[in-house]
């Protein structure tokens, strides 16, 4: 095998009849050579031309069969030539974003001899690398091209912003507005007198210019139609722009109503979306490269927790009933038998903690990372409820494809439906460098939270850069459930009129009554119930949207009793409010055979009985 020093030499001059274009010389009787020499003609066009050395060899008398027939050759059209690795890098060259392998084979030290060594190998053992090329790759490869795929993950990443707005629009009120559990305008007036200009970086929202009930409407009914116009593919980069705006104002005025990481998920799945309709290649790319963590922290962060249940494989047989929100069938599935549960909870291990590498593997074991982790987000569907989260991560999968697959997949009428628009014109070379600029402190930001997730300490400068840009949300830390619960401990509000009778309020989605069922909520994400989940984990001493949250029951605010499913006291405010604390369970099947959902057992008060002070409605 030839060394690069080999190569240099030579790059003797060779006649050749054909000046036009280079060309590469194959092994035409070789099945591996025929099938990487279509795909790459197919990768570099016209620009260079392969011919099979069986009839190309007696144009180029000055070349050896022996060369011929132990590697590819290159030849210029000034008559040089190079073979091996170095003639594949070169032919790479000329096809589109593929000129790195080249300046690495130039310009790395010893890349280019490790990638001669690799071709060595590769050239010794041909049948078997076609075998395996035709597994990874498929019988006949095509160039990935990404325009169906990203149509299509566009339009539906607006119904997924549709959702979130929707959702969080017929709740604003309650939430934050003038009236509700901790309204907008006390955080501008605090943020605004405690941090003067900063504010403008630190909380970047459109609510500083108004943060009146029509404000926050008025954002909510925007990214609604904004959503609209980018499902239906009308300006869907400045909907792209917009909407990731809207949404990061939503993020800081939701205060403790907007801390989940879905809502950061959607900000920076939006922005990558948002790089997708600017340029394909790096989207698709920042798409695959957010799954991924996504996934692999998710599976991190359970091992590093140190929680026994994870590591026991028993955290599912209690996840089914302990989850915030479960729908009816997580009761059947917590019914599994215990050994059943353990094999799947070391299955969703495999899936987040080895399918996610696939991602940057061959297409086809990339297609089986894809199906992997759909399976995993269908089932999390069926059993939970997780508003657009799962559907979201469903559509990241998406991106793992390409336009080739999905025209396998999808109705022929409809492929043809949804034939992508031609190639957009070549982008100036300023708006390349802001595209690549913008990716690459994306991946850096994200690789200095991965870090920082796993206990690490990157370099100063990484985590400085990081810091300035945290207020926009463009990466973020993920990692669900590390800890399990291993109880459901449920907080029923009650009111009272004379402190003798207490009439329970039922909400929305959470547990309570004891044979309402699991609602479905999907894709709607009820925020006051999931922070019910969230305070019964918690001291409701350091908890004071759970005090503002009894101070609205107790005056019958019309917007928050909104958000409850009744309100025993729609006629007349009660005089005093407690909150109960119980340990629910699914109740076994005897009682389910009986219309009993769950079954509870008292712990006693989670807050005390309380009433408002006479003259300034707080309470006491």
């Amino acid at each position: 095998m030839p060394s690069p020093a080999d190569n240099q030499q030579d790059d003797a001059v060779v006649a050749r009849a054909d000046k036009s274009a280079p060309v590469l010389i194959y092994d035409g009787d070789c099945g591996f050579c025929v099938y990487w020499a279509r795909y790459w003609q197919k990768l570099t066009g016209g620009r260079v031309t392969y011919r099979p050395y069986q009839e190309a060899a007696s144009e180029y008398p000055a070349i050896p069969p022996a060369d011929f027939q132990r590697a590819v050759q290159f030849i210029t059209p000034d008559g040089r030539r190079a073979s091996a690795a170095e003639a594949s890098f070169l032919t790479l060259s000329h096809a589109s974003h593929r000129g790195l392998w080249l300046w690495l084979y130039r310009t790395l030290p010893g890349f280019a001899f490790l990638a001669e060594r690799a071709y060595a190998i590769t050239a010794a053992h041909r049948a078997g690398f076609f075998r395996i090329s035709r597994l990874l790759w498929g019988n006949q490869p095509e160039p990935p091209r990404f325009e169906l795929v990203s149509f299509l993950f566009l339009r539906g990443f607006g119904l997924i912003y549709l959702a979130a707005f929707l959702s969080f629009a017929v709740q604003a009120q309650g939430l934050i507005g003038s009236h509700g559990i901790l309204p907008l305008s006390e955080l501008i007036d605090a943020v605004a007198g405690n941090t003067g200009r900063q504010r403008f970086w630190l909380m970047p929202m459109v609510f500083w210019w108004s943060s009146s009930d029509l404000a926050i409407k008025a954002v909510c009914g925007a990214g609604v139609v904004l959503s609209l116009l980018l499902t239906c593919n009308i300006l869907p980069r400045l909907a792209l722009l917009l909407l990731y705006v809207l949404y990061l104002s939503l993020l800081y005025a939701g205060q403790t109503f907007m801390t989940f990481q879905w809502d950061t998920f959607l900000l920076e799945g939006g922005f990558a979306a948002l790089i997708l309709s600017c340029a394909t290649v790096p989207g698709i790319w920042l798409l695959r490269w957010l799954l991924f963590r996504f996934m692999f922290m998710s599976g991190v962060v359970k091992l590093l927790s140190g929680d026994p249940n994870w590591w026991n494989l028993s955290a599912l047989s209690y996840h089914f009933v302990t989850q915030p929100l479960p729908t009816p069938l997580a009761w059947y599935a917590a019914q599994l038998p215990e050994a059943a549960l353990r094999y799947a909870t070391a299955a969703v291990f495999v899936i987040e903690l080895v399918l996610p590498f696939l991602i940057f593997f061959p297409r086809r074991l990339r297609f089986g990372a894809a199906c992997g982790i759909a399976l995993l987000q269908v089932c999390i569907v069926l059993t939970g409820n997780y508003n657009w989260f799962n559907l979201q991560t469903l559509w990241l999968c998406l991106p793992l494809f390409d336009d080739a697959a999905l025209r396998t997949l999808l109705p022929r009428a409809m492929a043809r439906r949804l034939a992508p628009v031609p190639p957009r014109p070549r982008r100036r070379r300023i708006a390349q460098a802001t595209i690549g600029a913008v990716s690459l402190l994306v991946v850096l930001c994200s690789l200095v939270e991965m870090d920082m997730r796993f206990g690490g300490n990157p370099p100063r400068f990484a985590q400085a850069i990081d810091r300035f840009f945290e207020p926009l949300h463009i990466v973020s830390s993920y990692g669900l459930f590390a800890i399990m619960t291993t109880r459901r401990d449920e907080i029923i509000i009650e009111g009272s009129a004379d402190g003798v009778e207490w009439r329970a309020y039922q909400f929305r989605y959470k547990p309570g009554e004891l044979s309402r069922a699991p609602a479905w909520n999907i894709p709607h994400q009820p925020r006051l119930d999931w922070q019910m989940w969230f305070a019964a984990l918690d001291d409701p001493r350091r908890l004071p949207w759970f005090w503002r949250l009894l101070q609205r029951l107790l005056e019958n605010e019309p917007s928050v009793t909104a958000l409850l499913r009744n309100n025993p006291f729609a006629d007349k405010p009660p005089a005093f409010v407690r909150a109960s604390f119980y340990d629910y369970r699914f109740s076994d099947r005897a009682a389910k055979a009986n219309g009993l959902w769950w079954q509870r057992q008292s712990l006693g008060l989670y807050f005390p009985v309380v009433q408002l002070k006479a003259h300034d409605k707080q309470l006491q």
